[in-house]
């Protein structure tokens, strides 16, 4: 039974990461010749508060680029 777990950053809607989900599992099924119904992903949303490159934050990144833009 394939596992997946996919960690993405909040800002993409449900549908968008339904797809990818879905997308996910269909290529596991071709690749490993696993049946789809033995196929897990798990989709873990991370609000940019919790996510960090460094000692950075994603909002803190995103807050410096904009700031940037604005100059």
């Amino acid at each position: 039974m394939p596992i997946v777990h996919i960690s993405l950053i909040e800002g993409r809607d449900d549908a968008t990461v339904k797809a990818c989900i879905k997308a996910v599992a269909r290529t596991i099924h071709e690749t490993l010749g696993a049946p789809l119904a033995s196929i897990r992903v798990i989709a873990t949303v991370v609000p940019a508060t919790h996510w960090a490159v460094g000692d950075q934050t994603k909002d803190e990144t995103a807050a410096a680029a904009q700031q940037q833009e604005e100059r």
